[in-house]
């Protein structure tokens, strides 16, 4: 079976590209427990898990996963929401979070951006809560494990070619 990026759409490949790591650091202190992966949707409209959950206790510190400027702080859904830009058209969104930070905000790796609230729906923490880390490159949403080197990488494999005898 052959493998080639030349016969896949454009934005299936967009999706799997990955980010270099290095630039990024876990969005809570230590490295927390992976509560559940990222597993996108086959297609942009249908239901999936667009981002990570990490399990850590309620009130825990979240933390910028990369240096950048805040691109939105409020509500989504009900729920509070911030979410960072990043050099490379990258943008990483945390949720629930409690944040003092307003769109514009300058942060850095590490900065702190509030305090992780309970209440993430399908959080199976157990106990804790759940911070939902997410990333996106325009429309795309991307492993953020992938910023820390730790996502799948997937392959798909090219349609099959007929090879005609000579």
């Amino acid at each position: 079976m052959a493998w080639t990026r030349s016969r896949v759409p454009t934005s299936s490949v967009s999706r799997w590209t990955v980010p270099v790591p290095g630039r990024f650091r876990w969005p809570l202190d230590g490295v927390p427990r992976v509560v559940r992966r990222f597993d996108p949707p086959p297609q942009p409209w249908a239901a999936g898990h667009r981002g990570v959950d990490l399990g850590a206790p309620p009130g825990a510190t979240v933390r910028a996963a990369g240096s950048g400027v805040v691109f939105f702080a409020g509500m989504v859904a009900g729920r509070p929401l911030v979410s960072v830009a990043h050099p490379n058209g990258l943008r990483t969104t945390y949720e629930p979070v409690r944040s003092g930070l307003a769109a514009g905000d300058s942060v850095r790796a590490g900065d702190p951006l509030g305090v992780l609230l309970p209440g993430h729906p399908g959080c199976a923490a157990g106990g804790s809560a759940c911070l939902h880390w997410g990333l996106r490159r325009g429309d795309d949403y991307l492993d953020p494990l992938l910023l820390l080197g730790l996502g799948r990488v997937r392959l798909l494999p090219a349609p099959a070619h007929r090879h005609r005898p000579g």
